[in-house]
């Protein structure tokens, strides 16, 4: 059989196009090499990275400090299949927020954001495009707007009322009106679950659930928190993701489960008295603003009601959750040193007196108890380490060469206890915000400061958070005498876990300041 011919041409093409895709790829790989990645910790493990140095007891924003007194403000870890970029140092954390900002808006693809957070519907957690943009903008110029929460107002007036009122009775019914011993932090979440359930969908947590269920919900909520940190090891290796070591996606499933089930109940309730048109403009919770923007609308890849569901109880857990750490932050510092606390308790006296209670006009004044809440916030934000986000392209940060897909970490902890702008980090000084650093605020303008942080990404319910922060607990402290159970100093330990709180409760002893009519009678006027 003769051979079929082969030109010349016909062998050489192939060849040459073999040799070009050899020496581009070649030139490739060199000219990435050439480029100047961050530093990199030593003793890193084949496979899984640097995983080991964040394998001990103590919290990961601690490790994470201790290598950036090393390595510096700006280091590259690989844990597992992912290249991580850890910064700690404010003037890198700019770089990255606000200069780069849409480089890094995304989020990383990761179970508890899946599974939990509605497919990655839920926009705290979503991807950057135009779904979480879309939600953005609702969120911001809606949701959590001045106007919006003028006209909400009321609501987190009424439940601190109640709650302090609650206080009062506590303490007239144990030993004729004296001394009483409160464990605060579960008063602080039972006020924070309370407000924030009034403004998203218009109950009382502590009464939505007519005697039953909820308990299991309570649980629920806490369970997020306490899973959206678990370490799944599907996260940093993709093959792994049938596999379910630990249990953990089976637990976020019945969490989410559970927490859609609530949902489900209640915007089927809102659908129905909006359609009975029974809902006036000044009882519109969230809810139902959500349903006047999004009911109609068609979102790729979600239904009304999951885009609905969702952001709701993004904005039901971070209120929750924000108000009860801070506030037991707060309280915990003042109470460890005795000249704050009676510097906050004088300004009250001195700017609203004790025949009344303090309203919201009065926080402007209340320039101390607003130093205090920054410095809360500056040693304690409500979490050590950013949200993670992600880059989309690629990026100079600082001089080094950052490859799209490299997720970053901020440690809050370390940046905002930076010696070379803060005095005596670790101290508890809210003077510092009446003198040196009297201009920051918390607001993601100056990058020293971001407990809420900075950029596209910063929280939208900032203000909010702030606004209840500041009149619940200048009405506690003007309200009570508040001392610790014993001389020793509270013990201020934290928790291990990626969102930090206080380990060991916090109980203290409460005496009123202001008598029980004068709190009756603020609550009818």
């Amino acid at each position: 059989m003769e051979l079929p011919h082969i030109s010349s041409t016909t062998i050489a093409l192939p060849a040459i196009f073999a040799l070009l895709f050899f020496l581009y790829a070649l030139f490739t790989i060199f000219s990435a090499h050439r480029k100047r990645l961050p530093p990199q910790p030593r003793g890193a493990w084949p496979v899984i990275g640097h995983l080991p140095l964040l394998s001990g007891k103590e919290p990961h924003h601690t490790a994470l400090g201790k290598l950036a007194d090393v390595y510096g403000p700006i280091f590259m870890l690989r844990l597992g299949a992912h290249r991580t970029l850890i910064v700690s140092g404010w003037e890198v954390a700019r770089e990255c927020l606000t200069v780069n900002d849409k480089a890094f808006a995304s989020r990383p693809k990761f179970a508890a954001a899946q599974l939990l957070g509605y497919d990655y519907a839920m926009f705290a957690l979503s991807p950057y495009g135009s779904h979480w943009s879309h939600l953005r903008k609702i969120a911001t110029l809606e949701l959590l707007a001045n106007h919006r929460l003028e006209k909400l107002q009321h609501i987190p007036r009424s439940e601190v009322q109640i709650s302090i009122e609650k206080l009062h009775q506590f303490c007239k019914s144990n030993n004729g009106g004296n001394k009483a011993l409160m464990e605060m932090e579960t008063w602080f979440g039972e006020m924070a679950l309370n407000t924030i359930f009034r403004m998203v969908v218009g109950k009382r947590f502590t009464t939505a659930f007519e005697g039953s269920g909820g308990a299991e919900y309570r649980h629920a909520l806490e369970d997020f928190f306490n899973l959206f940190t678990a370490f799944v090891p599907s996260d940093l290796f993709a093959f792994l993701k049938w596999f379910d070591f630990g249990g953990h996606k089976k637990a976020m499933k019945k969490t989410a489960k559970v927490l859609d089930k609530m949902l489900d109940k209640w915007l089927a309730e809102h659908r129905e008295r909006r359609n009975s048109g029974e809902v006036t403009p000044e009882e519109q919770d969230f809810m139902h603003v959500m349903l006047s923007f999004i009911d109609n609308e068609e979102f790729p890849g979600y239904d009304a009601d999951t885009v609905i569901k969702s952001t709701c109880l993004a904005l039901i857990l971070g209120g929750f959750h924000t108000t009860t750490t801070e506030m037991t932050w707060a309280l915990s510092l003042l109470l460890n040193r005795e000249e704050a606390y009676e510097k906050v308790q004088e300004e009250l006296d001195e700017h609203v007196g004790r025949d009344r209670v303090v309203k919201e006009s009065d926080l402007k004044i209340l320039i101390y108890l607003q130093a205090v809440v920054k410095e809360t916030l500056r040693m304690y934000p409500a979490a050590q380490l950013s949200v993670p986000h992600e880059s989309t392209e690629d990026c100079t940060i600082a001089g080094y060469h950052i490859p799209a897909k490299t997720r970053l970490w901020v440690n809050l902890y370390k940046l905002q206890r930076d010696p070379s702008v803060w005095e005596n980090p670790d101290q508890f000084c809210p003077e510092r915000f009446l003198t040196t650093q009297k201009n920051f605020d918390v607001k993601g303008q100056n990058p020293q400061l971001i407990p809420f942080g900075a950029g596209r990404r910063i929280c939208p319910a900032m203000i909010f958070a702030l606004q209840v922060l500041h009149l619940s607990f200048a009405r506690l402290l003007h309200e009570f005498e508040i001392r610790r159970p014993s001389e020793e100093p509270l013990d201020m330990e934290e928790t291990a876990a990626l969102n930090i709180t206080k380990k060991v409760p916090l109980r203290v002893i409460l005496t009123p300041r202001l008598s029980y009519e004068v709190c009756e009678f603020s609550s009818r006027v």
